[in-house]
């Protein structure tokens, strides 16, 4: 929930930032000043930055990788951190761990 909230907060400080800048016209403003406002604001938007999750994933989960995330020698490190070792991706690990894809593999080790 917590991230919604900073997510909805930067994107209202994103768009008040866009709007001072097209504040900054007036209404007699001539055609190439238009245009020149709208490369910035082109400029603004591609250096807003997203959320890394890691990287794409090259290869299949197996069971092994499964158990190594879940209890294994990779299971202190981060989700983001065990996909990069693994060459697997942000979401494969987090599924794992939270047992939406490799149920069997806690199943097995708790027994």
């Amino acid at each position: 929930m917590t991230n919604t909230i900073s997510q909805e907060s930067n994107a209202v400080d994103m768009s008040s930032e866009a709007e001072v800048m097209l504040s900054e016209l007036n209404e007699a403003a001539t055609l190439s000043e238009v245009i020149i406002k709208v490369n910035e604001l082109c400029k603004y938007v591609k250096s807003i930055k997203t959320r890394d999750r890691g990287p794409k994933s090259s290869r299949v989960m197996t069971n092994d990788d499964a158990f190594n995330v879940k209890f294994g020698t990779l299971s202190q490190l981060t989700n983001k951190a065990a996909a990069v070792k693994l060459g697997l991706s942000y979401g494969q690990v987090y599924s794992a761990r939270l047992n939406y894809t490799f149920k069997q593999i806690t199943k097995d080790y708790v027994k």
